[in-house]
C-alpha cells in the first residue's frame, strides 16, 4: 500500500476522530439532508461548535453542503459513510460483549 494512501487514510479517520462530528454524521445518516438548525436542535448543541465540525467534515470532503436562502443544508457525501458508522457500531458492541463475558468470568472465579 503506498505511503500517499495510508496517509489519505490517517486524515480521513483523523476528521472523523470527535464526539461531536461522530455525532452529526449519525444525524445526517437517519436523514437524507439536515440544515445547520436543525443539526443543532438535534444535538442539543451550540451553533458555533456544530458549524466548526461541519466545516472540518466539510474541508475531508465528507459531508457536502448547500444553500437556500440564508440556511446551509448538510448531507453526507458519500452514503457509505453511514455503512462505515454501522461497522464501526458492531464493532464497538463486539468489545462490549467480549468484556461482559470477561467479567461473567471474573465474578464465576
Amino acid at each position: 500500500m503506498s505511503d500517499e494512501l495510508q496517509r489519505f487514510k490517517a486524515e480521513f479517520f483523523k476528521a472523523l476522530a470527535h464526539p461531536l462530528r461522530i455525532r452529526i454524521l449519525e444525524e445526517l445518516s437517519e436523514h437524507e439532508e439536515l440544515s445547520v438548525n436543525e443539526i443543532q436542535t438535534k444535538l442539543n448543541s451550540e451553533g458555533s461548535a456544530v458549524s466548526q465540525q461541519l466545516s472540518i467534515l466539510r474541508n475531508r470532503n465528507i459531508v457536502s453542503g448547500r444553500k437556500e436562502g440564508t440556511s446551509v443544508y448538510y448531507s453526507l457525501k458519500d452514503p457509505m459513510i453511514k455503512d462505515l458508522l454501522q461497522v464501526a457500531k458492531a464493532i464497538f458492541n463486539n468489545h462490549l460483549i467480549d468484556s461482559i463475558s470477561m467479567l461473567k468470568a471474573i465474578r464465576k472465579d
